[in-house]
C-alpha cells in the first residue's frame, strides 16, 4: 500500500463527496437488508394461514402490508444504490482526471534526455492503462469494501438474533470462498501484470511503426514488419489466454460455494425446524436470501484485494516517472526580461545518453539585434549550440550568458518564450495549417497568420489547397512537402516576434531562389532581434554580421563573409564549391 499513499492528497481533496458516498452506501445496504426479514415474515403469514391460525381477512391485510414494505424497501435500496455509484464512482473519475493531468504536466517538465531513454508507447501506457488500474482502486474497490463491511455488520446481527446455530453453519463456506478468491486473484494479478507489459511492448511497436510508415514503405519491408507484429500479437494472445483461463474459474467457484451454503441452510435449517429449534419456516427462506446477499461481498474481498494489488503495481510504475526529477530546473521563480545578448565562454558539452562530446571549448559573442551564422560539417555541433541556448540541456564546462547573466539563473519560461526556434526537421501537428502557424502566437489574427506565411514564402502554396489555411494536416504534417513544412515552421516562429530567432538549417529543403526571397524577408524582420542561422549553405550565411565555422565540436574559423572568403580554410572551400555548382546549374 506504500505506493498508493500518493493518492491520499486526492482522497483529501474529494473528502466530502466520499463521506457522503459512504453514508449513502450504508443507508442503501440497510434498506436492502430489510428484504430477507420481510420475505421471511411473508412466508410465515402464508404458513399461518395454511395452518388456519389466522383468518383470510387478516392474512390478506398483513400480506399486503409486507409486500408494500418489500416494494418500498427495494425502491429505496435501488435509489440509494444509484446515488452511491453517482458519488463514489464519480469521485474515481475525478481522481483519474487529476492523476492523468498530473502525469502529463510532469511529462512536460522532464528533460529531453528522459524522452531519449524511454519509449513513447510505454509513456502512453502509463498515462492510460496504468491510470485505469488505479481508478479501479479509488472507485469500485472502495465502494465494494464499504458494501461488504456494512452488509456483514448488519446482516450478522439479524442472523444471530434469529438463529445463532444456523448462522454458524451458514458462514462455514464463506471463509473458504474468500481465501479461494484471494489466491485466485493473486494469480490473476500476476498474469495481469504480464499482460500489461506485453500490451506496453505492443503499443510501443505499433506507435513506432506508424510514425515510420514512410520508411517502411520506401524500403519495402511491410512483410517483415507484419511478421514481427504477428509475433508480438501471438505472444500477447497467449498471455491473454493464460489470464482468461484463470479468470474463468472465478464465477464457477463462487456459484459452487453459494450452492453449498444454500444446501447447508436448507439441510441444517430443516432439521432445526423439525426439532423445534427454529420457530418458523420463514427463517430458512430469510437465511437463504442472506447467504446469497453475503456471498458476493465475501467474494469481492478477494477481488478487491486483487484490484488493490494491480493498482499498487500500476501506481508504482506511475510513481517511477513522477519521482523522476527534470535535469533542467527553473531556479528563478520571477519572470526575467530578455534583451538578446548571447555569449558562450569556453563551453564544452557531452550528450548524457551517448557520451558523445559535441562541443569542445567553444566561445563566441553576439549582441542583441545582430545575426550570427554557424557553418560546419554534419555532426560538428551546430544544432547543439541552438539546443543549449534554449537550455534544453545544461552544459558540462564553461558558461553561457544571456544579457550578461548565466543562463541557468534566468527564468526558464521567460527564456524560452523569448525564443523563436525553427528546427531542421520541422514538426507540425495534426491540425489546420492556420493553427500550426498560430502555435507560435495563440491569439494571432488571421491577418497576422497570412503576413507570417507571406514572409515565409508559403502563402501561395497554402491558398492553392482546396481549404486554404483550414487544411487539416496529417500526422507530423505529412500532407505537405519537406520545403512547405519548413516554411510553415518558419512562419510559426516569426509570427511570435521573439527577441531571439534560431534557424537550424531550416532552408535545406527549399531551392536557392526561394531561399534568397525568404532571407531577404527575414533580414527586414530581424533587424532588432538576435538571430542565429545554422546552415550548410554559404548563401544563408553571407549576410550575417558574424560567422563561425565548427569542426568536431571546435571553432576553427571566425569572421564575416568578406574576411572568411579570402582566408584559406573550410569556409572559402565551401564557397568556391557552391559557387561552381551554382554556375553549373
Amino acid at each position: 500500500m506504500k505506493e498508493l499513499k500518493h493518492l491520499n492528497k486526492y482522497f483529501y481533496k474529494y473528502r466530502y463527496r466520499l463521506i457522503i458516498g459512504v453514508i449513502i452506501t450504508i443507508v442503501a445496504k440497510i434498506f436492502a437488508l430489510f428484504t430477507p426479514r420481510l420475505v421471511g415474515a411473508s412466508i410465515n403469514i402464508v404458513s399461518e394461514r395454511l395452518d388456519g391460525e389466522i383468518t383470510q381477512q387478516v392474512f390478506k391485510s398483513e400480506l399486503l402490508t409486507y409486500i408494500s414494505f418489500l416494494v418500498g424497501a427495494a425502491i429505496m435500496a435501488g435509489l440509494f444504490t444509484f446515488l452511491m455509484r453517482q458519488t463514489i464512482i464519480n469521485v474515481s473519475r475525478y481522481i483519474e482526471y487529476d492523476l492523468k493531468n498530473e502525469i502529463y504536466q510532469h511529462y512536460q517538465v522532464l528533460s529531453l534526455n528522459f524522452y531519449k531513454s524511454n519509449r513513447t508507447g510505454d509513456l502512453m501506457n502509463r498515462i492510460s492503462e496504468d491510470v485505469s488500474k488505479v481508478r479501479m482502486y479509488v472507485g469500485p474497490a472502495i465502494m465494494y469494501t464499504i458494501n461488504t463491511i456494512t452488509l456483514f455488520a448488519v446482516a450478522l446481527i439479524y442472523m444471530v438474533s434469529a438463529a445463532p446455530k444456523l448462522t454458524l453453519y451458514t458462514l462455514i463456506p464463506l471463509p473458504i470462498l474468500s481465501i479461494s478468491i484471494y489466491k485466485l486473484s493473486r494469480l490473476i494479478n500476476t498474469r495481469s501484470t504480464i499482460v500489461q507489459e506485453s500490451l506496453s511492448t505492443l503499443s510501443t511497436y505499433t506507435q513506432e511503426t506508424f510514425s515510420g510508415i514512410s520508411v517502411i514503405k520506401s524500403y519495402g519491408i511491410e512483410a517483415r514488419t507484419n511478421t514481427e507484429f504477428e509475433g508480438l500479437c501471438s505472444e500477447n494472445r497467449q498471455k491473454q489466454i493464460d489470464l482468461t483461463k484463470v479468470q474463468a474459474l472465478f464465477f464457477p467457484l463462487m456459484i459452487l460455494l453459494i450452492g453449498l451454503s444454500n444446501l447447508i441452510v436448507i439441510y441444517v435449517g430443516g432439521i432445526q425446524y423439525m426439532n423445534g429449534e427454529i420457530e418458523s419456516i420463514g427463517t430458512i427462506a430469510e437465511f437463504i436470501i442472506y447467504v446469497n446477499m453475503l456471498t458476493w461481498p465475501v467474494a469481492t474481498v478477494g477481488w478487491v484485494t486483487s484490484l488493490v494489488q494491480q493498482a499498487e503495481a500500476s501506481q508504482k510504475r506511475i510513481n517511477e516517472f513522477l519521482k523522476t526529477e527534470p535535469d533542467i530546473k527553473n531556479v528563478a521563480p520571477q519572470e526575467t526580461p530578455i534583451i538578446g545578448d548571447i555569449e558562450f565562454k569556453n563551453v564544452s558539452f557531452v550528450y548524457p545518453d551517448t557520451n558523445i562530446e559535441a562541443l569542445k571549448d567553444v566561445s563566441f559573442k553576439i549582441k542583441s539585434g545582430k545575426t550570427l551564422a554557424i557553418l560546419g560539417k554534419t555532426g560538428s555541433g551546430k544544432s547543439t549550440i541552438l539546443d543549449l541556448i534554449g537550455r534544453l540541456y545544461d552544459i558540462d564546462k564553461g558558461e553561457i550568458l544571456v544579457d550578461a547573466t548565466s543562463i541557468s539563473k534566468l527564468n526558464l519560461n521567460s527564456l524560452r518564450e523569448s525564443i523563436g526556434y525553427v528546427p531542421q526537421d520541422a514538426f507540425l501537428f495534426s491540425d489546420t495549417i492556420k493553427n500550426n502557424i498560430k502555435f507560435g502566437k495563440e491569439n494571432a489574427t488571421d491577418d497576422e497568420v497570412i503576413e507570417a506565411a507571406k514572409n515565409a514564402k508559403v502563402h501561395k502554396n497554402i491558398v492553392g489547397f482546396s481549404k486554404g489555411y483550414d487544411t487539416i494536416l496529417g500526422e507530423r504534417g505529412i500532407t505537405l512537402s519537406g520545403g512547405q513544412k519548413q516554411r510553415v515552421s518558419i512562419a510559426r516562429a516569426i509570427i511570435k516576434k521573439p527577441d531571439i530567432l534560431l534557424f537550424d538549417d531550416c532552408l535545406s529543403a527549399v531551392d536557392t531562389e526561394t531561399e534568397e526571397k525568404i532571407l531577404n524577408n527575414l533580414e527586414k524582420l530581424t533587424k532588432d532581434k538576435t538571430t542565429i542561422i545554422v546552415s550548410h549553405r554559404v548563401s544563408s550565411a553571407k549576410n550575417a554580421d558574424a560567422i563561425i565555422v565548427l569542426d568536431d565540436g571546435k571553432v576553427i574559423q571566425t569572421g564575416n563573409h568578406e574576411t572568411l572568403v579570402t582566408t584559406e580554410g573550410y569556409y572559402k572551400d565551401l564557397y568556391t564549391k557552391q559557387l561552381s555548382e551554382k554556375e553549373l546549374r
